[in-house]
């Protein structure tokens, strides 16, 4: 199958100008969570990367530039946006570091023939009932809908990865008590910075950061918030994590 570039928008500028991704005007369009998701991980060169439901790859082209020398895989279940993904990786130079493979993670792990990798990350989709919100477009449905529950991509992030090797998640806030609870079936030593719209407002995203056989204690740190009360677009911290001048540590 190949994605006709006439049907595509021109390509997107992503961590001020280090990134171009294309993607379809219509459907899932990669935005703050991706950002902060490539943002939250600090690979080093040589490290494997594993993303679970890459989409077009905006988390991994994000991280492949902000990470040189760190090999990025991506696992996609609708083809054109694994192909997307792949196009993204050829359009940014990044062929021979980063693959996007075609396949559903409700597979497992196994199914895919790599050895584990030291990182796994992903967005995963927020609502395993669609009864839970109004129906998203059919093209979004994918990013929304997790059909087989949330409990298939975190036994995919864990089974992805080696002993000692990490897991980043990013998610809704009112899900952290699931998320500890599925990742800490084999992970632990958990990070969790809170992501707030505002710094009188309530956390709406989680990320979530784990070790898998990791045995320390549970840390809560500084929360990031998104947006202040002077007008502009982004608080400081957040404008620099979206320009590629700024890092999530753990």
């Amino acid at each position: 199958m190949t994605v006709a570039s006439s049907s595509l928008p021109a390509p997107n500028s992503l961590l001020n100008g280090k990134v171009r991704l294309i993607q379809p005007a219509d459907g899932y369009r990669a935005g703050m969570d991706a950002a902060l998701l490539a943002a939250a991980v600090p690979a080093r060169p040589g490290e494997r990367v594993l993303e679970a439901g890459c989409g077009v790859g905006a988390v991994l082209t994000q991280i492949a530039a902000r990470r040189p020398g760190v090999f990025l895989t991506g696992v996609e279940r609708d083809p054109v946006a694994a192909e997307l993904a792949g196009e993204n990786a050829a359009l940014n130079g990044l062929s021979e570091r980063m693959e996007a493979i075609n396949a559903d993670i409700a597979g497992g792990f196994a199914a895919l023939d790599r050895p584990r990798f030291d990182w796994a990350l992903s967005n995963p989709p927020f609502f395993d009932d669609e009864a839970a919100l109004r129906a998203p477009s059919p093209a979004k449905r994918g990013a929304w809908i997790a059909d087989d529950g949330l409990a298939v991509w975190t036994r995919f992030l864990t089974d992805g990865v080696r002993d000692g090797g990490r897991i980043v998640v990013i998610h809704r806030a009112d899900r952290l008590a699931d998320l500890l609870g599925l990742l800490g079936e084999k992970c632990g030593s958990f990070a969790i910075r809170p992501v707030q719209p505002f710094a009188d407002a309530p956390a709406k995203r989680v990320l979530v950061h784990a070790i898998r056989s990791g045995k320390a204690p549970l840390r809560l740190l500084p929360a990031l918030v998104l947006h202040d009360r002077s007008g502009a677009k982004h608080a400081p911290e957040a404008e620099a994590i979206l320009r590629g001048e700024a890092a999530l540590e753990w």
